[in-house]
């Protein structure tokens, strides 16, 4: 058995329903949702929408590797209508990325493990800090708490409940 942690996006339509959704589907096609985060709600990363994204962190107990979690993740991005484009960052349904995935550390074209901006990004470290403050990046070798404490974004990221 093996632990991922997934992070969820939705700025497009019902964006708690695709969240819910998205989760059911995890826990059906991925493995057992274990562990989850409170819903936040963050401003766009990279781009200008006016749509806010709601955001959770999920933790998945599998026993798939990374390249069958990241097709599973597609099947399940296209089920809930997203639409892959050129643009690197745009408005959409649902998106999932993998964070981590136990101690793994891979860079191949189509996955990076751990997740390469998660450093970066108050909307992934607020969340996943809430469940997992002590957990340390493989490649960094700092905790969640210690990346989310040196982050320089300034993105705006609240609870949503």
């Amino acid at each position: 058995m093996y632990t991922t942690i997934l992070m969820l996006g939705s700025n497009v339509g019902d964006r708690l329903y695709c969240l819910d959704i998205a989760i059911g589907l995890i826990n059906s096609e991925i493995g057992e949702v274990v562990r989850r985060s409170l819903v936040y709600e963050t401003e766009p990363w990279g781009y200008f929408d006016e749509f806010q994204y709601l955001n959770q962190v999920v933790v998945v107990d599998t026993l798939l590797e990374p390249i069958e979690i990241l097709d599973k993740i597609n099947t399940i991005e296209q089920e809930l209508g997203r639409t892959r484009s050129k643009v690197r960052y745009a408005a959409r349904t649902i998106d999932i990325d993998i964070l981590f995935y136990d101690d793994c550390i891979m860079a191949t074209p189509e996955l990076t493990i751990p997740h390469a901006e998660l450093a970066n990004r108050r909307f992934v470290l607020e969340p996943l800090s809430e469940i997992a403050p002590e957990l340390k990046h493989p490649v960094l070798e700092k905790t969640v708490g210690e990346l989310l404490e040196a982050c320089q974004d300034t993105c705006k990221v609240k609870q949503f409940f």
